[in-house]
């Protein structure tokens, strides 16, 4: 059954409806991706986070890739994951991460990433799969493993993410046309909902295509600023300053906010899943 999806945007306001405690059947859950630098910014968008939770709360976090930069020796980790995030870690908020081309294979056995020591692997909350997905080595066994996984995933919410955006108007790097040739079409027929990506160091909420909403959320950490070049499926972008997406999923309906270091809210709406007869 294929879905229709519609979106009601808002800009520079918060959503209707989005604070206070979760419903039962709600999941919420933050975006970061790039995060990694262990500087100044990336602990200031952390603090965001924390104040982002007091109105709306969220469980989990899913990091984009490029998670730790620099050797990733001990002392990254603690630096670059560990403090800047220890008021979500300890109030129980779970990170799930994807890797990135700057991240070390072996952070997938990292016990905070909850990687399982897998590159790639899914899980469920309530009514919303994830799928996350090592776009740095897409091997056959992957493509199958993904293909596999989708086609056995039901009626849920589909969220992929992984490092490499197959839709990006980044100027440093943007659209990776070789993954969205083999991922795009399993993507379309498996009726994902919404994919996550990082590698350029922007937001850029992107027209959907081919019913499939994408979002390029990594400047969590790093940063180039202005490196968009708006064209014909920019949504909406922001280059001006770190940021990272904050999203409440109820029913059919995905309420998402962007939200900047400053804690502005950049760019925010609703998208809403209408099954098809």
């Amino acid at each position: 059954m294929r879905l229709l999806v519609t979106i009601v945007l808002g800009v520079l306001g918060v959503l209707p409806g989005a604070g206070g405690a979760p419903t039962q059947s709600s999941v919420r859950f933050a975006v970061i991706g790039d995060s990694g630098t262990g500087d100044r910014v990336q602990y200031e968008v952390a603090r965001q986070m924390v104040a982002a939770r007091t109105r709306m709360p969220f469980e989990l976090v899913i990091m984009l890739g490029d998670n730790i930069y620099g050797h990733q020796g001990p002392d990254d980790f603690v630096q670059k994951f560990e403090r800047p995030y220890k008021p979500l870690l300890d109030a129980g908020v779970r990170f799930y991460a994807a890797l990135g081309n700057h991240d070390n294979e072996h952070n997938r056995f990292y016990g905070p990433f909850n990687m399982g020591g897998e590159r790639y692997y899914t899980y469920t909350v309530k009514n919303v799969r994830f799928f996350v997905l090592d776009s740095d080595y897409l091997d056959p066994k992957q493509r199958t493993w993904i293909e596999n996984a989708l086609r056995n995933a039901g009626d849920d919410w589909k969220i992929c993410y992984f490092h490499h955006p197959l839709y990006s108007d980044g100027g440093r790097h943007g659209s990776q046309v070789d993954l969205r040739v083999v991922l795009e079409p399993m993507f379309v027929k498996y009726d994902v909902n919404v994919v996550f990506s990082g590698h350029d160091h922007i937001y850029e909420r992107l027209k959907p295509q081919n019913g499939v909403h994408y979002f390029v959320a990594g400047a969590a950490g790093q940063l180039r600023k202005g490196d968009v070049r708006p064209s014909e499926m920019t949504a909406a972008a922001f280059a001006q300053d770190q940021s990272f997406v904050l999203v409440d999923i109820t029913g059919d309906d995905m309420k998402f906010e962007a939200i900047s270091r400053a804690g502005q809210i950049v760019d925010s709406g609703v998208i809403h899943r209408e099954a098809r007869p």
